[in-house]
């Protein structure tokens, strides 16, 4: 394989490392800045993991240690220096991130482009104090990064166009489908329309409509069956329009629309719920369910990677 341009990373936890294994299977090369040298044998142990699970799924053709020796893991900045992309992924913490762009800006070009793996914090926020702002735009990535086809390219009030188009054809080289966001808008596409859903789930459930198991079970036997090939427009389309209408008028008025933290959630985390991370959660776990369930939910990434590629989007 002819190696790409060369990529740079900034961070490589559990989400880091994952992007920095799409970007390595599409055939870059790949500079990561870490905070501290102990980080980097973990990370390199997790990538060649993740390359030989794509090799095994027949999604990557090299050998998973050819791959995994194309990157390079630093805790000198300066080793980003000609680098023309790189994508930030650390902590959802505003400051901790503006002191990564402010150190990146001193060796990147003006032109090179800093992405952001954020998945909530507005782009224009962390625009606000750079020298070159308009280079800088959100990348926001879906777990497992080196799995998922999805990503939102998300442009702040001070980016450039072309700077976020670079991005959309890079990410379709890296086997992604992007959605471009021309304007900022906090929580982007999916985790706006994610949790409206979820407010709704949760009004359900506190006010005893439904069970939790009830609830997850309808989803997963409706929206779940159709939203990956369709999406909510197509969907309306295929299945008649003028009834949606007909519905919205009568249900949108009776939907939870309160600013408020379902109590649920609120309790649930006070008791010091992390979900399978801890196998503690909405459900009950044990160690061995809950790491089943992590098994599955990989196991599912692939397969329905494969099953949306079967009906790619045209």
């Amino acid at each position: 394989m002819s190696l790409k341009e060369r990529i740079g990373t900034v961070g490589l936890g559990l989400m880091g490392s994952s992007i920095a294994t799409c970007i390595l299977a599409a055939g870059h090369e790949v500079t990561s800045l870490v905070k501290d040298e102990s980080e980097a044998e973990p990370a390199r142990k997790r990538i060649l993991g993740y390359l030989t699970e794509l090799h095994d799924e027949g999604m990557l053709k090299e050998s998973p240690e050819t791959v995994a020796g194309r990157i390079t893991i630093t805790t000198n900045i300066a080793e980003l220096v000609g680098h023309e992309v790189v994508i930030e992924s650390i902590t959802e913490d505003v400051e901790a991130k503006k002191a990564v762009y402010n150190a990146l800006e001193t060796v990147l070009s003006n032109t090179a482009i800093i992405g952001s793996n954020t998945s909530a914090i507005p782009v224009s926020v962390l625009q606000a104090g750079l020298w070159h702002p308009e280079r800088l735009l959100g990348i926001h990535w879906a777990e497992p990064a080196h799995i998922t086809r999805f990503m939102e390219v998300v442009c702040g009030k001070d980016s450039d166009l072309k700077y976020a188009q670079r991005i959309v054809q890079l990410a379709e080289s890296w086997g992604k489908e992007p959605s471009l966001l021309r304007k900022d808008i906090r929580g982007f596409i999916t985790n706006r329309i994610m949790y409206a859903m979820l407010r709704e789930a949760f009004n359900l459930v506190e006010n005893g409509y439904a069970t939790v198991e009830d609830v997850d079970r309808s989803l997963r036997n409706d929206l779940g069956y159709w939203i990956t090939l369709a999406g909510p427009f197509r969907f309306m389309d295929l299945t008649g329009i003028p009834a949606y209408l007909t519905v919205m008028k009568d249900l949108f008025p009776d939907l939870d629309n309160r600013p408020t933290t379902p109590e649920m959630m609120e309790q649930l985390v006070a008791a010091g719920a992390k979900g399978v991370s801890n196998a503690h959660g909405f459900y009950p776990y044990t160690p061995e369910s809950a790491e089943a369930w992590e098994k599955a939910f990989i196991d599912f990434s692939y397969d329905i990677r494969k099953l949306a590629e079967k009906y790619a989007q045209k």
